[in-house]
């Protein structure tokens, strides 16, 4: 035994409003959060995975039993515990990014405060202010799109992604643009909703000045990303199709990507994170940090991941209320359009207790 404990708790929040991509419809985020205590410190860590596989092939019940069955079973039989270590170790484990970026961030978490280190620091960032964007759903018709809009330019957003999907692209699209002008930084992410033969629509994006377009393809499709790059003006951006390192390198390598966006959590943790943001950096692709409606936990540890330098397009990490009337952390809210990392040691997130205890809905402490 090495003295550690570990918490699952299941926690379940409902959100602001109605969160509608090509693939999902949210309006509660139920998710886990992985609590590592040792006698000297603790952290914590947010697991994306939701109820059900329809975002990411993980789901809340399977990471959580793999984190208690196999992940911590396996960081704590080779003696002392750190971050680096346990990520070495995990990969013995094919897969299960999320559970495993769940349990590393708690760990580095717990290991950063015992020092008095903050996570930007360890990270290698620097400033603490992060220029944010907001993604809109996907509204019910256009009058609740330019509302939503122009409600979040009110707030003070810098950049407006659009969710799309096959018959909901070119015409909201453009309704944006008549309404709010040439010079709004717009994006759009189809969360791999079209298919090849979608290159006539997807062509007509041009004449909007997009930022970019996101993971238009199915994730395994790099080629045809790398074809479509070379059929469109606007800009190409990888999302679920990075995972790892490796994944980054490969879609590099296939020209597949001008920008890419990097969600810790989907790629195992912000260790491998930095990894992918590094290489981006050296072969000069551009980089922004995606958000999977996090708590105050991810939303933390997102900011500090977001102040490296290649970080230069406003990411999705959006202001607490955007998504919870009541966090389980401290609130993060825009000043002048961005967001302040915690200066705090670890992520800086501080956990409210009794938020946490009123929102739970399942507990399992393991003892290490």
């Amino acid at each position: 035994m090495t003295g550690v404990q570990v918490e699952l708790r299941t926690v379940r929040m409902p959100l602001v409003r109605v969160f509608r991509t090509s693939r999902s419809v949210e309006s509660v985020r139920e998710l886990l959060l992985v609590r590592w205590i040792e006698h000297d410190s603790e952290g914590w860590g947010e697991c994306a995975a939701d109820p059900r596989p329809v975002f990411f092939p993980e789901y809340l019940t399977a990471a959580r039993d793999l984190i208690e069955q196999v992940l911590v079973p396996l960081v704590v039989a080779d003696g002392p515990v750190s971050a680096g270590r346990a990520r070495q170790l995990m990969q013995e484990v094919p897969g299960n990014q999320l559970a495993k970026a769940a349990l590393e961030t708690a760990i580095l978490d717990a290991e950063l405060r015992r020092a008095g280190m903050s996570l930007t620091g360890y990270l290698g960032g620097s400033g603490r202010r992060v220029p944010v964007g907001v993604s809109v759903g996907i509204a019910a018709d256009l009058d609740e799109l330019l509302r939503w809009v122009e409600g979040y330019l009110d707030d003070g957003y810098r950049r407006v992604k659009l969710k799309i999907q096959p018959g909901w692209d070119v015409e909201p699209v453009a309704a944006v643009r008549r309404a709010f002008g040439d010079d709004l930084p717009l994006q759009v992410d189809a969360n791999q909703a079209y298919r090849t033969s979608d290159l006539t629509v997807l062509r007509r994006l041009d004449e909007f000045g997009l930022l970019l377009l996101e993971q238009p393809f199915p994730k395994e499709q790099l080629i045809a990303h790398a074809r479509l790059r070379e059929a469109i003006a606007t800009p190409v951006c990888l999302d679920e199709s990075v995972t790892s390192l490796d994944s980054a390198a490969t879609a590099l390598a296939l020209g597949a990507a001008d920008v890419v966006n990097i969600k810790p959590a989907r790629v195992g943790g912000y260790l491998e994170a930095r990894s992918i943001h590094d290489l981006c950096l050296a072969q000069g692709v551009p980089v922004f940090c995606g958000g999977v409606l996090e708590t105050g936990v991810g939303r933390a540890a997102n900011l500090a991941l977001a102040t490296l330098p290649n970080f230069t397009l406003p990411g999705d990490i959006s202001a607490t209320s955007r998504y919870y009337a009541q966090d389980i952390t401290q609130s993060f809210e825009l000043v002048d359009g961005c967001l302040e990392a915690p200066d705090g040691p670890g992520s800086g997130a501080i956990v409210d207790t009794d938020v946490l205890e009123r929102v739970t809905i399942d507990v399992r402490t393991l003892h290490a």
